[in-house]
């Protein structure tokens, strides 16, 4: 009997060694982990919500991020075939273009340029001009059109003519409505107080527009024939197709004189705002209130303003009023001043006369006038500029927001 002993003890001794040897492994080799596994049970059991709503609500929020990235993915995707097919699409035949002259190379002939596909014609007009020079009298005859562009629904158009002189315009004429056609017979005439020698520097305007009675006008297309070049000596009566109108346009706004001087061991910019003459009259009385605006721009971005005083009832105003401003010699090569002329109204919204813009993002006489401040360091330079619209000059500019001031930041 006493021989059953020694294995009770041997078997407690076994029984007894291995679950001390686990648990010592265990404390020893995962302590980080089971921190984590302590931590993130703790914070779930914080949490008023069954265990399985917790982990549906997690894996719903992968799901909404992945959906996200692939749309992204996508997106980016589609981007890069569109251009890749409007790269393959745009056929620009240069037929005219030989690569021996620089404006051949730079602006080949409109003519030469085919993009692929034909532009839709607009139609064509028949005119009539006849001056009478005893009588100082111009004569703009509309006789007919043909195969004009169907506007409305039905396959059909509503065409008039409109009819006026630039840079003047100071009247303007419209031919009679037509109703549900594309070849009106208008057989109207227009008379025009002009004298010889504001002929020769005026444009006569044709504009087809279709007409709408309860929405905006649309314009068909126009026919512009500088009066300088025709033949006097006998009556002109000609067709001639439609052309895409112009955006902009040509209207007498009045001309600016202002000198600019450049100084760069000091950095500064003067601009010394002259005079005006012959602007627009903006006034019911034939008069405006002008005053000079003058905006620096950098980088695209509206910088620094200042303005002159308000000159009233005139339309030949005189400044000579000074301002200066600060600008490095890094910031001029990246600057564009923004002239404008504005007229005062106490009671309504003051209105812009024309504008104008300098700077390296301009184009003739701005840009020689900008150049010759450059080249020219520490002497004024004056020039005369005409105005032009408001609306061409801030399409050309594009400018973006005033530009943050980081001086005033407070890091």
């Amino acid at each position: 009997m006493p021989s059953f002993h020694p294995p009770s003890n041997s078997s407690h001794r076994f029984t007894t060694a291995v679950p001390v040897t686990n648990s010592t492994a265990n404390s020893t080799l995962n302590p980080a982990a089971a921190a984590a596994v302590s931590l993130l049970n703790d914070l779930l059991n914080k949490i008023p919500l069954p265990r399985w709503a917790i982990y549906a609500i997690f894996v719903a929020g992968a799901l909404l991020i992945l959906i996200c990235c692939i749309c992204i993915c996508t997106k980016c995707c589609c981007k890069g075939k569109k251009k890749k097919q409007q790269k393959k699409n745009e056929k620009i035949d240069l037929k005219g273009v030989n690569g021996k002259t620089t404006t051949a190379l730079v602006q080949p002939d409109a003519s030469d340029v085919g993009y692929g596909t034909s532009k839709r014609p607009r139609g064509k007009l028949l005119y009539s001009l006849d001056y009478n020079a005893a009588e100082s009298v111009l004569t703009v005859g509309i006789k007919q059109a043909d195969s004009l562009r169907a506007m409305d629904l039905g396959g059909s158009s509503d065409p008039y003519v409109k009819v006026y002189t630039c840079p003047d315009k100071s009247k303007t004429f419209e031919t009679k409505v037509f109703r549900n056609t594309l070849s009106p017979i208008f057989n109207e005439r227009f008379s025009f107080q002009i004298s010889k020698s504001s002929l020769l520097k005026s444009t006569a305007v044709m504009q087809i527009y279709d007409f709408n009675r309860f929405t905006k006008h649309n314009i068909m297309g126009e026919i512009r024939v500088e009066l300088c070049n025709v033949d006097w000596n006998r009556v002109i009566e000609e067709w001639q197709d439609l052309a895409e109108p112009a955006k902009f346009e040509e209207e007498n706004l009045g001309e600016i004189c202002f000198s600019l001087r450049y100084v760069p061991t000091t950095s500064k910019l003067t601009v010394v705002v002259l005079e005006a003459k012959d602007l627009k009259s903006m006034d019911a009385g034939g008069s405006s209130d002008p005053y000079v605006k003058v905006q620096m721009a950098l980088d695209k971005r509206k910088w620094k303003k200042r303005k002159t005083s308000i000159k009233k009832k005139t339309l030949n105003p005189y400044y000579n009023e000074s301002f200066t401003f600060d600008v490095s010699f890094d910031q001029i090569q990246r600057v564009n001043l923004v002239i404008s002329v504005w007229d005062h109204d106490t009671v309504s919204r003051n209105d812009p006369i024309g504008k104008l813009f300098l700077g390296g993002d301009a184009s003739g006489n701005q840009l020689r006038h900008w150049a010759d401040m450059l080249s020219n360091p520490r002497r004024p330079v004056a020039q005369w500029h005409s105005l032009l619209s408001a609306q061409q000059v801030n399409a050309t500019l594009s400018l973006k927001r005033k530009l943050p001031l980081h001086n005033k930041l407070p890091f």
